[in-house]
């Protein structure tokens, strides 16, 4: 699939990825680079938690998820261009051997009244577990080229 346009997405349009399965050394290492919490790094400390068992941080969790965005068909042309996030929840926890998946929506399209040459598309994106779980919920909102029109 070639890149999409903002002339080429439209309410409703939804895209799914395929599937990444979570890796305890990976998970570990990642919280230990950027999210150093101890339900996040040790198995002992992890039961002790409100998780009650090792859980890997929403930040890697939300990582996964752009990953997974990038294979999609998705496809915006100029790339995937966060203009902010208008809500964003971790329902449950991820756990290492968990296999991701994302699900995402169209839910607004709009040409920027500013910058003619843009717009803006909004995503509800969801990632699921192995079991149709959401673990990470968010809109987002994302700046898209429009096409090039030629001239008159």
């Amino acid at each position: 699939m070639t890149e999409r346009y903002l002339e080429d997405f439209a309410v409703g349009q939804a895209f799914g990825s395929g599937r990444l399965r979570i890796d305890r050394e990976r998970a570990i290492a990642f919280a230990a680079e950027f999210d150093p919490q101890p339900f996040h790094l040790d198995e002992e400390a992890a039961r002790r938690s409100i998780f009650g068992g090792l859980a890997a941080s929403g930040w890697h969790t939300a990582a996964v998820t752009m990953r997974l965005l990038i294979e999609t068909e998705l496809k915006p042309a100029g790339g995937f261009i966060g203009a902010g996030l208008d809500e964003c929840r971790w329902p449950r926890p991820v756990r290492p051997g968990d296999e991701l998946r994302v699900e995402c929506e169209v839910i607004e399209v709009r040409p920027s009244k500013s910058r003619p040459e843009q717009g803006l598309i909004k995503l509800r994106t969801t990632t699921l577990n192995q079991d149709d779980e959401a673990v990470l919920m968010y809109v987002v909102n994302m700046v898209v080229p429009r096409r090039k029109q030629p001239p008159c």
